[in-house]
């Protein structure tokens, strides 16, 4: 990949900001800082005002910082050279997760490593969208069809070893991020339309082989009601926080659904919940508004990459974003079925909002970069 970063850049460091040295983008750590800011809010309240729960949530909060502003230091090309090797180390965690991983909520998918518990399908929601970028790299775009078919076998195999946890909801998930990648190298239309009516038509077959409690959520988003105190709990309750909440909302630690105990993960995967009830119809255009910003400026970053390998990477990543968050607030709003998936930037938790900083830091290190070399 023909990226060189010069051995000096006194020059660059002489005539930019700090924001700038430090490979920071000023506006997208804006949108992130403000979306944070709402999270310590919304965590603080969903949790009935638990200080020791919102401040374990500062500490993940500055330790994902953390890692965005390291992974902003290393350059595209480094990234470039390790890739493949990531990608190595994650299909072998994978594996390593089938064999002897810790089981936790009726699933394997996690590797003990110590003193942490760590999941390896959270890499690999970075790494195999990086991976299938490092194999268009250096063709040109559209890519051959055999460049194509290997994507797609990248994509199936990190898919299939996640499924099998079992975790169908975070393989579709991861396997979206691959597919993006496929579709901005220019993956032909009559691929897409034929790809579409397989998965149609074979759809009998994958509820076949689907588990009972994967039926069960199917049924559930399809029907809530029939089932009000058991699987159809959840949505029924989360619904009813959204649709309290009116124009104006509650008000600040106003969710008597999760004051009370009616809304289940009420600081994790049902938070959005939370916001509608106490902000109302204004809260949630604000909120929506703040992901609208911050992604417009992830594909504008994506626009201005200098080359193949970091402009599918940028725009894979932003694209993976606005499902994650279309996907909850669809989820918690019984829209689409529940798949525990959290709320990006806003849940409380550790690993995903890990996972988040550093697709960002990736993102600032590849605008940031790029101007050094246009200097």
């Amino acid at each position: 990949m023909k990226i060189t970063i010069p051995q000096s850049d006194n020059v660059y460091r002489k005539n930019k900001g700090l924001l700038d040295i430090l490979h920071i983008d000023g506006w997208l750590l804006l949108g992130i800082l403000m979306l944070l800011a709402g999270s310590t809010l919304l965590v603080y309240s969903a949790s009935g005002g638990d200080i020791n729960v919102t401040y374990r949530h500062l500490i993940r909060i500055g330790f994902a910082l953390t890692l965005l502003l390291v992974f902003a230091q290393i350059p595209p090309n480094i990234l470039y050279l390790f890739t493949p090797w990531l990608f190595i180390l994650g299909i072998l965690m994978l594996i390593a997760v089938i064999l002897f991983g810790d089981i936790g909520k009726g699933a394997q998918r996690w590797l003990n490593l110590g003193p942490i518990r760590f999941q390896p399908s959270e890499l690999m929601k970075l790494v195999l969208p990086m991976m299938v970028a490092w194999l268009f790299a250096h063709s040109t775009l559209p890519p051959s069809y055999r460049r194509l078919l290997v994507g797609a076998g990248l994509i199936a195999l990190t898919a299939g070893l996640i499924v099998v946890q079992p975790d169908l909801g975070t393989s579709l998930l991861i396997a979206m991020s691959g597919l993006f990648v496929l579709f901005f190298a220019g993956l032909p239309w009559k691929i897409i339309f034929g790809a579409i009516a397989t998965t149609l038509v074979s759809l009998p077959i994958v509820w076949h082989f689907m588990h009972a409690y994967q039926k069960q959520r199917v049924l559930t988003f399809l029907n809530p009601e029939s089932d009000p105190l058991g699987s159809g709990y959840h949505i029924i309750q989360s619904k009813i926080a959204i649709g309290s909440g009116g124009i104006e909302g509650k008000g600040f630690m106003g969710s008597t659904q999760a004051h009370l105990d009616f809304l289940p993960e009420s600081t994790t995967d049902f938070i959005f919940s939370v916001l509608s009830e106490e902000f109302g119809l204004i809260g949630v255009i604000i909120l929506l508004s703040m992901y609208v910003f911050v992604i417009a400026r992830g594909l504008y970053i994506a626009s201005q990459a200098q080359d193949n390998f970091t402009r599918l990477i940028a725009s894979s990543l932003m694209m993976t974003l606005f499902v994650y968050v279309f996907v909850n607030i669809g989820m918690v709003s019984g829209l689409l079925p529940v798949v525990g998936l959290p709320l990006p930037l806003m849940s409380y938790g550790g690993s995903a909002l890990v996972t988040l900083m550093i697709s960002f830091g990736i993102l600032m290190s590849i605008h940031t970069h790029k101007k050094m070399l246009s200097n």
